[in-house]
């Protein structure tokens, strides 16, 4: 290994430090508590030093929430899955999708809180550039529910991007109540999340026109509620 591998190497592994470090602290400490220098005192660095690989701590959520994002929408053995996937029939395939976002909860929780729990951090959208992957992974979602309407598995009178926006949302909601701690005795939280996902998509089975309409296409949003009531 050459000079220049070797230094790309160390400066790798000091940016994930620096991610880790930062991960952990976001979600024990929130967002807005966690400090560069805090960071900086955890893995024993001095904050000039993180700097030299973050502009600020905007930077850094940035970098843990493409991260993040990659982690959810990336699958080991893609190729066979993919071939798994397009036997299944449309709502089916559309249960599989969203049913990714729950395991993600389950499978990474520290994203999972950084990036749709904490209200403190900041807007995706700011980040717009970086995150062309996930919005074009967002698309072909939407596709795969717009696909589902086309071949009459779903109301013809369904947006394709409320019922995303709608089924997001129910997962989340299950996913959140499990990190919470709010479930009741002898609740199982995997069973309720695929009952919220399985009822969920039966209503919009045999719904009527929804009150819902599509405003802005935008990744999932992890505004803080405090901005969205101003």
């Amino acid at each position: 290994m050459g000079i220049k591998e070797r230094q790309e190497r160390d400066r790798e592994a000091v940016r994930g430090s620096i991610l880790d470090a930062a991960r952990e602290l976001f979600v024990s400490e929130g967002y807005r508590n966690v400090s560069i220098r805090k960071i900086a005192e955890k893995i024993e660095y001095s904050p000039a030093a993180i700097y030299g690989y973050f502009p600020s701590k905007d930077d850094i959520f940035y970098a843990l929430a493409e991260d993040g994002f990659r982690l959810l929408h990336t699958r080991d053995n893609a190729a066979a899955l993919d071939a798994e996937f397009n036997k299944l029939e449309p709502i089916e395939r559309i249960k599989a999708i969203f049913w990714r976002l729950y395991e993600f909860s389950r499978q990474h929780p520290q994203y999972f809180e950084l990036m749709f729990l904490d209200r403190s951090v900041p807007r995706i959208n700011q980040g717009y550039e970086r995150f062309a992957f996930a919005r074009q992974m967002k698309s072909h979602l939407i596709g795969q529910i717009q696909a589902a309407i086309d071949a009459g598995a779903l109301p013809s009178h369904l947006d394709a991007n409320v019922v995303f926006r709608l089924l997001t949302m129910g997962l989340l909601g299950a996913a959140m109540m499990r990190l919470s701690d709010r479930l009741g005795p002898g609740e199982n939280a995997d069973t309720l999340a695929r009952d919220v996902l399985a009822v969920t998509v039966r209503g919009l089975q045999s719904s009527s026109a929804l009150e819902s309409t599509f405003v802005v296409d935008c990744l999932p949003d992890v505004t803080p509620a405090s901005e969205k009531a101003s």
